[in-house]
């Protein structure tokens, strides 16, 4: 019996996750040495040293900034994310973002606390108190959406439900998003005219080089007076400098995200979270399945469904006999891999290949076992990233 595949657990993760390990096939732990995956939510890998053990890893949560994934891209090292699993959670802490803001929520709070309860003239103060923090609704307010995912278009039906009028902006919108889209969203031609019309702004893009800073000190006074400006992505999307700067000359009314950082500590008009996006029961659980499943996928049959750095690739078992390729993106790879297996004696069942930029994945089905020697001679084809063979169990 082949020995449990060792998974290293660097935060903790959902139980109910967890127990989609099954003990008799995988070893899972803090503490385990050589693991074969790594499940991690929000620790930082890019000091760790990563042993070649490693074939795969997989982030409970959505963002993969953590992890050192160019590094492992090289190594034919899949990085799994669990996109749209806490979409629902997100999209809830948006909602109390807008009602925060709008309804004065916070100077309220602080009003309150601050009250003195065995003053006799007490519900005097609070009536002439609560005339400073009248707020306005959000039916018949424009909210604008930029990057419209899962979470972007669960919040464009939420706020549509609530009576608002939602324009969007995503240039990149994929097909199924597109479809989830609700019908009374109205399309936005760019980021500034997003920022020009909408009385709400919310930010729903992950942090690559091109978003770093998408809202900024050249765009945010476009924003209209007393806008609401949302960030429940990343913290570099938003200057923080832009911010106060836009706080201080009062034109943006407030600034909501869930990042709090030294420049925005205390000032009037922030109302910082601290990263309770994906913080739910719910969420984390979702999360912790949706990887966990994907994981299993992978290192048992090589199946792939999103990794960030990977081509989604899966194939139905014709075989009890695979093997996984991970190799670059260059000519002639299939050829040399058909070659090579050929020369081994073996006839090859099924295979798919795919791409995603410079990185490319073949799964091949074949008729009979695969000898150490035909997958040395596979691993040493030039431009071959890692070689696996994936027996059937049972």
């Amino acid at each position: 019996m082949a020995e449990p595949q060792r998974v290293l657990v660097l935060n903790p993760i959902s139980a109910t996750g967890l127990s989609r390990l099954p003990a008799d096939l995988y070893k899972v732990g803090k503490d385990v040495a050589d693991p074969t995956a790594i499940l991690v939510r929000s620790a930082d890998m890019h000091k760790m040293t990563l042993p070649p053990s490693v074939r795969a890893i997989a982030r409970a949560g959505a963002g993969t900034n953590n992890i050192p994934v160019p590094q492992m891209s090289q190594r034919g090292v899949p990085v799994f994310n669990a996109p749209g699993a806490n979409a629902n959670a997100v999209k809830e802490l948006v909602l109390a973002g807008m009602l925060l803001a709008a309804r004065r929520v916070v100077p309220a709070l602080q009003f309150v606390a601050g009250l003195n309860p065995d003053s006799p003239d007490l519900d005097k103060t609070v009536e002439d108190g609560k005339k400073s923090f009248a707020g306005y609704e959000l039916a018949g307010q424009t909210l604008g959406i930029i990057g419209l995912g899962k979470i972007g278009c669960l919040v464009a039906d939420a706020a549509i439900k609530l009576g608002m009028q939602v324009l969007g902006y995503d240039p990149d919108i994929t097909v199924d998003a597109a479809w989830s889209l609700p019908s009374q969203v109205k399309r936005a031609a760019s980021v500034n005219e997003v920022l020009k019309t909408a009385q709400f702004v919310t930010l729903h893009v992950p942090l690559l080089p091109a978003t770093r800073g998408l809202v900024n000190g050249d765009n945010i006074g476009l924003m209209r007076n007393g806008a609401v400006l949302l960030n429940f992505s990343r913290e570099g999307i938003v200057s923080d400098a832009a911010v106060l700067d836009a706080l201080a000359a009062k034109k943006l009314g407030s600034y909501v995200c869930d990042f709090p950082s030294a420049a925005l500590h205390g000032k009037a008009g922030v109302i910082a979270l601290p990263h309770l996006g994906a913080s739910t029961r719910e969420a984390e659980e979702n999360c912790a399945v949706m990887v966990i499943d994907q994981l299993r996928d992978y290192l048992e049959h090589g199946n792939v469904t999103n990794a960030v750095n990977f081509p989604n690739v899966s194939m139905p078992r014709e075989s009890a006999f695979r093997v996984a390729i991970a190799n670059a993106n260059v000519p002639n790879m299939l050829g040399q891999i058909s070659t090579a297996m050929a020369r081994g004696g073996l006839n090859i069942h099924n295979m798919v290949n795919k791409s995603r930029g410079e990185m490319a994945y073949t799964i091949v089905d074949v008729d009979s076992p695969v000898a150490p020697q035909v997958l040395d001679e596979l691993a040493a084809i030039a431009g071959v990233l890692a070689v696996r063979h994936l027996p059937a169990r049972g």
